[in-house]
């Protein structure tokens, strides 16, 4: 066989080849970037979407901490008001003579806040 005849023939069968392997592989391929596309929007609109739901956990923590705050300094009211008061009646108890009391009441030697003040 000769190259005259030979060349010819490769070069047709291979434009057949290749026109129809695009023809066939277009479309796929389009379908397949169509599809890398969507799952690319999902996911940017996944993380979107998560940056959200994290926002709002730390807005629910946030107001949380904020209660819990407002009920720490309530408390803490609460509690320094009832120690002046007791204080002050164990002041007036002792006959206005002004002493400092140190330590929870019961104290660290197992004396009461009475025993401290009258003895």
């Amino acid at each position: 066989m000769e190259w005259e005849f030979i060349a010819p023939m490769v070069i047709t069968i291979v434009f057949f080849v290749v026109t129809g392997g695009v023809i066939i592989l277009r479309p796929l391929s389009k379908r397949a970037a169509d599809l890398l596309e969507l799952y690319a929007r999902d996911r940017e609109s996944g993380l979107v979407g998560g940056l959200g739901k994290v926002r709002e956990v730390l807005e629910t923590v946030d107001a949380r901490l904020r209660l819990l705050e407002e009920r720490q300094d309530f408390t803490e009211r609460l509690l320094g008001e009832d120690r002046l008061g007791e204080a002050r009646r164990l002041q007036d108890s002792a006959g206005g003579t002004t002493s400092k009391l140190s330590g929870p009441p019961g104290g660290s030697d197992g004396s009461s806040v009475s025993d401290r003040v009258s003895g």
